[in-house]
């Protein structure tokens, strides 16, 4: 590799001390074989003025001046300097005027930069750059520079690397602190922080996919379009050069963000950046059983959690991916799990539940239907019950919306549809939408969230309820937490769907866990 430039600006080209020299022209009179030429066929009185005389010498000269450039050129071309061949100790300088971010690109190049790059006297450097106490006063007394010069000499007994973990560490930790603070705040509807939108700005925060092929071979999407909602984000990938379908095995949904954090900068896209994932998808499950609607371009599936994927109906490739993803504890699972293993939310100290026989009280629920940040359905019910007798097949169910109470039927704003977009053509999928739910136990505390795609299907209509003029419909949502079951009728007149019935069947084993309790 030749070195031009330092990322930080210090750096000077390198180049042999002489090529300078070498490339410097002769004189304009040739050298002395020449000269003695041209002085014999003058009659030895030296150089003519003549035209013709000047015309010969300085022919001499060009060709003299030709073989030297060629010479020059040979030999520069096999021996051009490389940082590769420079000295440790010059490396090791140039080194030391980099900062963190540059100087874990560097240690990327190969072994010998990897380990130069670790050198903990550059790395102790930047160390209390960043996390030395600022002091008002210059002058630093005798306890200080004792302190400073053991810490100094303590260098060289740490193993390679020691100071660039410890700043790596501190600087995660930092911004970890700062997250909490941000996120502490809690809406009193949601139960989920307020500042949610905040902290990913914060956090320089942002997502892939990482489509695996079987052959191993792995292509980084970057998101290209983010939307928020009232408690979750989507986020959509789309574009011309997606990979055959039929090559790749799984797709990696991750949280990227940056390792070095400066809030009063962009973060670098070629930056060091921290992948977290967050779910792993399998795509031999796009099959009829996964497929959620269709319209005359394309087909849409959904994957479990949160994960739609579109297909071209003509040549069954991808045409988009859109993730949606629920804001409990969206930044923690986007940041703080590795490239190959998710975050694991902490062990969970169960609740006491004053009064485990008389069943679940003072739960509230907020739940959304949406789709290209149009909103048909925004609801929060507070005050849901139940008791041990609605427990069936290890689900407790908690009624929101009944049959028979005819006031508590809610209608649907707008038309429901599931848009999507690419580079080049958009849709709308109808009867599909995206639907957020938020549960909250009696404590206030988030219970069951999740951020999904639904469908509208054709129902038979509600054997134990009240007969209904209009056609009836359902929409289904299940995971290893719940389940949740809705009814809806089309008003012809009104042109419009009405909600009438809404149901959320809890698991038993989930409530157990989180109350500490035996149903």
């Amino acid at each position: 590799m030749r070195w031009v430039s330092m990322a930080t600006g210090r750096g000077r080209q390198l180049q042999p001390p002489w090529r300078g020299l070498m490339a410097r022209p002769p004189p304009l009179g040739g050298d002395g074989s020449a000269r003695g030429r041209a002085g014999k066929a003058a009659g030895g009185s030296g150089f003519r003025t003549g035209r013709g005389v000047r015309l010969v010498a300085g022919c001499a000269a060009l060709g003299h001046r030709a073989r030297l450039d060629e010479l020059c050129g040979k030999s520069c071309t096999g021996c051009s300097v490389s940082l590769d061949g420079l000295p440790s100790e010059i490396l090791l300088k140039i080194l030391s005027y980099l900062d963190a971010v540059a100087l874990l690109c560097a240690g990327c190049v190969n072994r010998r930069f990897y380990h130069l790059a670790n050198d903990n006297f550059i790395w102790i450097r930047i160390y209390s750059t960043a996390f030395s106490p600022k002091r008002s006063n210059w002058k630093v007394n005798s306890v200080e520079k004792t302190a400073v010069s053991m810490n100094s000499l303590s260098v060289g007994d740490k193993e390679a690397g020691y100071w660039k973990k410890e700043y790596i560490t501190k600087q995660i930790a930092s911004v970890k602190a700062a997250l909490a603070r941000v996120l502490k705040p809690l809406h009193p509807y949601t139960g989920l922080p307020v500042k949610t939108k905040e902290a990913l700005r914060i956090s320089g925060l942002g997502w892939v996919i990482i489509l695996k092929e079987n052959s191993g071979k792995e292509h980084i999407l970057e998101h290209v379009d983010l939307s928020f909602n009232d408690s979750s984000v989507t986020a959509t990938w789309y574009g011309k050069d997606w990979p055959r379908l039929v090559t790749l095995s799984t797709l990696d949904l991750c949280g990227v963000t940056p390792v070095f954090l400066n809030r009063s900068q962009t973060p670098m896209k070629n930056g060091p950046r921290w992948h977290s994932l967050i779910a792993k998808y399998n795509l031999s499950h796009l099959t009829e059983s996964t497929m959620l609607g269709c319209d005359r371009l394309i087909r849409i599936f959904c994957l479990h959690p949160g994960l739609v994927v579109g297909l071209w109906k003509r040549e069954e490739e991808l045409a988009f991916v859109m993730a949606n993803l629920h804001f409990h504890h969206l930044v923690e699972r986007s940041t703080l799990g590795s490239a190959a293993i998710p975050y694991e939310l902490p062990p969970h100290t169960p609740l006491s539940d004053d009064s485990p026989e008389c069943g679940l009280s003072g739960y509230q629920l907020h739940v959304d239907m949406h789709s290209g940040g149009v909103f048909c359905l925004c609801g929060t019910f507070r005050n849901l019950s139940t008791s041990k007798g609605y427990i069936e097949n290890e689900y407790m169910k908690l009624t929101v919306i009944s049959f028979k109470n005819s006031t508590e039927h809610l209608p649907l704003i707008g038309k429901v549809g599931l848009s999507w977009k690419t580079n080049i053509f958009d849709g709308c999928i109808k009867s599909c939408s995206v639907m957020d739910l938020t549960l909250l136990e009696e404590y206030g505390k988030p219970f069951w969230c999740f951020s999904s795609p639904v469908c509208m299907r054709p129902s038979p209509g509600p054997s134990d309820g009240p007969a209904f003029l209009g056609e009836t419909y359902r929409v289904d949502y299940a995971d290893a937490e719940g389940r949740v079951h809705l009814e809806l009728v089309w008003i012809e007149e009104t042109g419009e769907y009405f909600i009438v019935s809404l149901a959320l069947y809890l698991r038993v084993a989930k409530i157990n866990h989180w109350f500490g309790t035996k149903y």
